[in-house]
């Protein structure tokens, strides 16, 4: 059984990472979305249990996907679970760029190989950053985002946040 993870803080999920959760899951016999705590992104939209929550409402097509999350080193998590590669999406080769120390860093320390598949060029300019700001300044993001994802924002901004 092939066992992968998609890391990413995910805050918000967006319709390019849902595109590669479906892509891994059908590559994959078991495919973990698991939300991480980004160092570099102090202060998130979401809280991670909330995340997990619109990334699992945003998933119940795929029967093979599930969530979790993971605030320590992401070999320790792959180690644990059997996991036998990351899937990470690529939009750029600025992420290019960012992921693959990364990625030879995590080979390096557990043997765990780092699948790269490409956005599909829809998605390419989709980023949780930008659709934050986006969505802060009034912009419209219906179709970046899955429909609970667009609904939790809207909420977010009603109540003025």
């Amino acid at each position: 059984m092939t066992k992968v993870v998609c890391p990413g803080s995910f805050d918000p999920v967006t319709v390019g990472h849902l595109d590669i959760f479906e892509r891994a899951a059908a590559q994959f016999d078991e495919v973990t979305v698991l939300v991480t705590g980004n160092p570099a992104k102090p202060s998130g939209l979401f809280s991670i249990e909330q995340r997990m929550e619109l990334i699992s409402q945003s998933i119940k097509h795929l029967p093979n996907v599930k969530v979790d999350s993971w605030s320590g080193l992401l070999v320790d998590y792959t180690t644990a679970h059997g996991i036998t590669a990351l899937v990470k999406g690529l939009r750029s080769s600025l992420d290019y760029d960012y992921e693959v120390p990364m990625a030879q860093m995590n080979r390096r320390l557990s043997g765990v190989d780092t699948v790269f598949l490409m956005t599909d060029e829809k998605y390419g300019y989709v980023s949780s950053s930008l659709l934050k700001e986006v969505a802060k300044y009034g912009g419209d993001i219906s179709g970046l985002v899955p429909p609970a994802v667009y609904k939790a924002i809207q909420s977010l901004k009603a109540k003025g946040n």
